[in-house]
């Protein structure tokens, strides 16, 4: 099991990326959560088998339609146990 904090950066608020996130989570058995930071990033901590995390980021490195991600920066975190998504 593997564990990634993602800060995402662009046009990533008020254009659906934290609901497209939550589906491509779903479809990836991912467990975690995403949310808007202050400054108009967006934060995932995500967590689940390698493989699985690895097709989930590449999803979210696209976005939805409206978006745009100039910046997506991972970090390998502590495993926690979450159980599920969520959106904050």
């Amino acid at each position: 099991m593997k564990r990634v904090r993602v800060i995402v950066g662009g046009r990533v608020q008020g254009v659906g990326f934290r609901y497209y996130v939550a589906n491509g989570a779903k479809q990836h058995c991912i467990k975690g959560y995403v949310q808007n930071l202050s400054d108009g990033r967006v934060e995932i901590d995500a967590e689940g088998e390698s493989e699985n995390i690895h097709h989930f980021l590449s999803d979210c490195k696209k976005g939805p339609n409206f978006s745009r991600v100039d910046t997506f920066l991972v970090s390998d975190i502590p495993f926690y146990g979450f159980d599920r998504f969520k959106i904050k």
